[in-house]
């Protein structure tokens, strides 16, 4: 028999086309949106958080900073509730456009503070803002990018904070010397109303909440699973219970002490209604990521609020150190996700994780280290740095693995668990970190040991989420070592 040969007039075949990248033509314009906001929010953040001891001791609320700090948290609490079930019954860019619009008016609120308590009333209505942009964002994320590249989208998203960070805190110190802290809000109002009119813009017309194929033999959504939707009434008064607690601990007076157990009474009344059941016994699956991300987050915002309190209160360093401090942790946190960004299909989600935690608890060994005073002040930058590369392997991590988790169609509901985990876990760590160091600033005869207590309490999250870790592990098929198929909506957050 002859060979069978190709007519010289039949054209060769042509290789198969690359898939679309981020920037291609089907993925560019949401992928400028989202980048857009993420710069917008990052050049705000940046700015404001160098600013906030300062504006505190001016105005005569050092020692009501943890409630001007936590507010922001408490605040999104309710924002990431609203987001989630918003980006789920109407897609990402509704909640998305509100957060960024929200964001603007916050600055002004926060700009003409003539009490600390005002001040804690913009830092409310910013962390609204931001737990809506938060959530719509990951949402988005889920919702527009197939899984080969979401890792990529989010070491963008944290790549559009480098500029922000490098320009934002030197930029904000100096000009809070020179003239007032209340000018810098005044002016990140101005300067971030065109480019959140511009992130408006571009997100009008992108598309909403995709249609999702119907599978075979899926369970339906039951009472107590994914598809319940947070009651509006139970996100309030966590987030109203999140306040209070922040306030209570600012003292021991019969009023401190009724408000911090009034707010641990509605947390434990109303928070298991906002996360997923099983979250706080952490089963395996979409609970114990919901739970990683409250520990870890709540140990980093706790250490990011009492490093720069050390330095501005305690150590007495200039401005613009602390300022430095949040530029190289931006930095830090870009890089090391832009290295797990490329780790996607070589190491484990899971094991990033544990590797973050591991980083991170260095981290708290070096800010506990530099409350002894033979040790230069400038040390403590150091482990802000180091928590932030922590934390850019495992925050990425854990949003993977949510969204690897989530029952088809309900990646709102998953980044919505997530964002109300993240600001429980900051809440609840740093409330208990303040009242460590509230009661270690009376029985001590300085402020260095409440500092370090503080620091030392920390170790006991970042330990469990480094134990737990494994529990976030996505589950593969008996052969071949593919991925299991999605689980229902019941499995995905009851961890069977």
């Amino acid at each position: 028999m002859l060979p069978v040969t190709r007519d010289a007039r039949e054209p060769a075949e042509s290789p198969p086309a690359p898939p679309p990248g981020l920037f291609s033509r089907a993925y560019l314009a949401t992928t400028a949106s989202f980048a857009a906001v993420m710069f917008l929010t990052g050049f705000a953040a940046m700015a404001v958080m160098p600013l906030l001891p300062v504006a505190a001791r001016e105005l005569d609320g050092v020692g009501l900073y943890p409630l001007v700090a936590g507010a922001f948290v408490a605040a999104g609490l309710l924002g990431g509730v609203l987001g989630g079930s918003w980006a789920d019954r109407a897609g990402a860019r509704r909640p998305l456009t509100a957060g960024v619009v929200l964001s603007v008016v916050t600055l002004l609120v926060s700009a003409t503070s003539g009490t600390v308590w005002q001040l804690g009333v913009g830092r409310f209505t910013d962390g609204i803002a931001a737990g809506l942009v938060a959530v719509s964002v990951n949402a988005a994320v889920g919702q527009s990018y197939p899984d080969r590249l979401r890792a990529r989208v989010l070491s963008l998203m944290s790549a559009c904070w480098i500029v922000p960070s490098l320009v934002g805190p030197p930029l904000a110190g100096l000009v809070a010397g020179w003239w007032s802290w209340q000018a810098v809000f005044f002016a990140l109002a101005g300067l971030t109303a065109v480019p959140a009119a511009a992130a408006v813009l571009l997100l009008r017309g992108r598309p909403g909440r995709p249609e999702q194929p119907a599978r075979s033999g899926q369970a339906p959504e039951e009472p107590g699973s994914a598809g319940r939707r947070p009651a509006l009434s139970a996100a309030l008064a966590v987030s109203a219970a999140a306040a209070l607690t922040q306030y209570g601990v600012t003292a021991w007076d019969a009023v401190h002490l009724l408000c911090a157990a009034g707010g641990a009474a509605l947390l434990a009344a109303f928070a298991p209604r906002l996360l997923p059941p099983r979250t706080w016994r952490a089963a395996g699956g979409l609970p114990a990521t919901v739970l990683l991300r409250a520990l870890t987050s709540g140990a980093y915002f706790t250490l990011e609020a009492f490093v720069p309190l050390l330095l501005t209160t305690a150590r007495r360093v200039p401005g613009t150190v602390t300022g430095l401090a949040f530029t190289g942790a931006t930095l830090a946190w870009a890089g090391s996700s832009w290295v797990q960004g490329r780790l996607h299909h070589r190491v484990p989600r899971h094991r990033l994780v544990a590797v973050g935690a591991a980083v991170m608890a260095v981290a708290v060994a070096v800010a506990a280290l530099c409350t002894v005073p033979a040790v230069p002040a400038a040390v403590a930058v150091s482990s802000m740095v180091l928590a932030a590369v922590g934390m850019g392997l495992a925050a990425p991590s854990l949003t993977l693995l949510s969204l690897a988790h989530a029952p088809a169609g309900r990646q709102g509901y998953a980044s919505g668990a997530m964002q109300t985990a993240q600001n429980l876990g900051q809440t609840l760590v740093l409330a208990v970190a303040s009242a460590l160091f509230t009661t270690l600033s009376v029985l001590s005869d300085g402020e260095l040991p409440a500092f370090a207590g503080a620091f030392a309490l920390l170790a006991v999250p970042i330990g469990t989420a480094a134990a737990l870790s494994g529990r976030t592990r996505v589950r593969t098929a008996a052969t071949g070592g593919q991925p299991a198929p999605r689980p229902s909506a019941a499995e995905a957050v009851s961890g069977t």
